[in-house]
C-alpha cells in the first residue's frame, strides 16, 4: 500500500511568525476532557474565582455535583503575600483527599494568579507526594494562559506523567492522546487484529493499567499537539513511529501503516483488515464533498489540529486553504502532514489584528476561528466554523471520517439555506 504523494507539499514554505495579540482559552480547558478520562484522578487547579467559573461552564457541570476537578482559591490574603499559600494547599488537598477516597492521581494545576505570586507546584507536588505516598500519586502542571493555549494543557498534563512511568525492557507499543473511549476502542481494534501489541495507553483509564517506559518502547502519538510529551518520551529512550496523523481516510491509513511496517505486519494482513473500514470512511467523506469541493478555507491559529485538518480538507474533500494558522509549528512532528499539505500560507502564532486584515483580502468561503471571533466574523457576512468543536468532538480515525467532514459542511449549508429563505 502506498499513498500518492503531491509533487510539492509546504515542507519548505516559508513561515510567517506573528507574535501579536492571541484569542484562545488557556491550557486549563484541557481539563474538560482529560477528567472524564481518567476516571480516578482529579485536577486541582490552584487559581482564582475566574478560573473556577471558566471551568464549571465550559464543563456544563455544577460543583456540587462532584466532578473529577475543583479550584483551590487563592484569597486577596494569598495573592498579597498575607497568608502562607503552600500552608493553605497542604490542608485543602488533605481535605480532598479524605474526602474523596477514590482519588488514585491528584494533579495541581497551574493558573495566572499562582504563576504570578511564584507559587512553586513543583515542590509543592513533591512534599505532597511523601505525606500521601502509597495512597495517592501528586503530579503537577501548568495550564496557565500566560504559558499555555487550549490544547496545551492536555500536552502538559501528559509530559508531566511521563517521568513517573515505570521502567520496562519490554517491547510494547505505546499510543499516546486522549481519545474518546468508543474512538480508542475502535483504534485498539484494528491494531490488534492486525498483531500488534502489547499495547499501552497514555493516559490510561486507570492508574493501574498505567504503561511502563524504556527503551524497547515504541509509541505513536494520535493527536498533533503533544510536542512536549513527545519530547519526555524521548528522554526516557522510547522511539517515535512518525506518521501523519489520523484525520479521514488517508491520514489513519498512513498512521496504522506506519505502526504495521515498525511491527513487521504484512501488507496482506495490513489490507485485510483496514479494507472494509477504508471503504466506509471513503463513502461517508463522500456524502460531503458536494458540499466541500472547491470551496476555500481559512485558519486562524487554535488547536495546532490546523495542518492536519488542512490537510484532510484540500486531499479528500477539494476544499482550498487560503491560509493555515496554528498556535505553534513543531516540524518534527508535522513534517508528514507538511509534506501532503498542498502549497498555501502557512502561519505561526497569532496577531488578531493582522489576520482579520488577511481574512478579509482573502475573503474564503469558511473560516475556522475561536468563539470570540465567529460571532463578529458572521456580523459581517463570513461563514464560520467554531474551532474548539472539532476538539470536543470524536473525529479521529476511520468510523468519524464522515463526521469530521461533516462539520465543515453544515455551516455552509446552513448559509446556502438561509440565503433561500431571502
Amino acid at each position: 500500500m502506498s499513498l500518492d504523494l503531491p509533487t510539492t507539499g509546504c515542507r519548505d514554505v516559508p513561515v510567517l511568525k506573528e507574535r501579536g495579540q492571541r484569542e484562545v482559552f488557556c491550557g486549563l480547558t484541557g481539563i474538560i476532557w482529560l477528567h472524564r478520562k481518567m476516571p480516578d484522578s482529579f485536577f486541582l487547579v490552584v487559581g482564582s474565582r475566574t478560573c473556577a467559573h471558566l471551568l464549571q461552564a465550559a464543563a456544563g457541570v455544577m460543583i456540587f455535583a462532584e466532578p473529577r476537578f475543583g479550584t483551590a482559591i487563592l484569597e486577596e490574603k494569598d495573592l498579597a503575600g498575607l497568608a502562607d499559600a503552600n500552608v493553605e494547599l497542604d490542608r485543602e488537598v488533605a481535605r480532598l483527599i479524605e474526602r474523596r477516597p477514590d482519588i488514585r492521581r491528584l494533579f495541581l494545576v497551574g493558573s495566572c494568579p499562582s504563576e504570578v505570586i511564584k507559587l512553586d507546584l513543583a515542590r509543592a507536588a513533591e512534599r505532597l507526594n511523601a505525606q500521601h505516598a502509597g495512597r495517592v500519586q501528586v503530579l503537577n502542571y501548568s495550564g496557565s494562559g500566560i504559558e499555555t493555549t487550549f490544547t496545551e494543557g492536555e500536552d502538559a498534563a501528559l509530559a508531566a506523567m511521563v517521568p513517573a512511568l515505570p521502567s520496562t525492557e519490554a517491547a510494547e507499543l505505546l499510543l499516546v492522546g486522549a481519545l474518546p473511549d468508543v474512538v480508542e476502542d475502535q483504534m485498539v481494534a484494528l491494531l490488534t487484529a492486525m498483531g500488534v501489541g502489547p499495547l499501552r495507553l497514555l493516559p490510561a483509564r486507570r492508574i493501574g493499567d498505567t504503561a511502563a517506559i524504556g527503551p524497547n518502547t515504541r509509541y505513536a502519538l494520535i493527536q498533533p499537539f503533544l510536542g512536549a510529551t513527545h519530547s519526555a518520551l524521548q528522554r526516557r529512550g522510547a522511539s517515535h513511529i512518525q506518521a501523519p496523523f489520523p484525520f479521514g481516510e488517508e491520514g489513519t491509513t498512513a498512521w496504522l501503516k506506519a505502526i504495521a511496517t515498525s511491527f513487521g505486519v504484512s501488507d496482506e494482513l495490513f489490507e485485510a483488515v483496514t479494507a472494509a473500514p477504508r471503504a466506509r470512511a471513503r463513502k461517508a467523506v463522500a456524502s460531503q464533498t458536494a458540499t466541500l469541493t472547491g470551496k476555500s478555507i481559512f485558519f486562524f491559529p487554535d488547536s495546532q489540529l490546523e495542518i492536519p485538518l488542512a490537510r484532510f480538507l484540500a486531499r479528500e474533500c477539494g476544499m482550498r486553504p487560503l491560509e493555515v494558522g496554528t498556535p505553534y509549528l513543531h516540524r518534527e512532528l508535522m513534517a508528514p502532514e507538511l509534506d501532503l499539505l498542498p502549497q498555501t500560507v502557512l502561519s505561526e502564532g497569532q496577531d488578531v489584528d493582522l489576520q482579520l486584515d488577511r481574512l478579509a483580502l482573502a475573503a474564503p468561503d469558511l473560516t475556522v476561528c475561536g468563539l470570540g471571533l465567529a460571532n463578529p466574523l458572521e456580523s459581517q457576512g463570513f461563514t464560520t466554523k467554531w474551532a474548539i468543536e472539532l476538539v470536543f468532538s470524536p473525529v479521529h480515525f476511520y468510523e468519524q471520517a464522515g463526521d469530521l467532514a461533516g462539520l465543515f459542511a453544515r455551516p455552509l449549508r446552513r448559509k446556502t439555506l438561509l440565503e433561500g429563505q431571502r
